[in-house]
């Protein structure tokens, strides 16, 4: 686990598959979601409050970020 990071009990996304390729989440006790990658788990936290966490879900869900997948795969 990264330097002085929370214990979490963390989430990976099922779009991850097999690979690992993705990245995992966690609410920590103070109402904070942590982010980090799955593949390099100890590479550092990036955190979120929720309004931060519900405002980018909202951006993804309307596609505000589609441009940045071109060329991906879909799962």
């Amino acid at each position: 686990m990264a330097e002085g990071a929370p214990i979490a009990r963390w989430r990976i996304s099922s779009f991850s598959g097999n690979e690992g390729n993705c990245v995992e989440v966690a609410e920590l006790p103070d109402g904070t979601i942590a982010v980090r990658n799955s593949k390099h788990r100890d590479s550092g936290i990036v955190f979120f409050t929720r309004a931060e966490m519900v405002a980018w879900i909202a951006g993804c869900k309307a596609g505000e970020f589609d441009d940045l997948a071109r060329g991906v795969a879909k799962q």
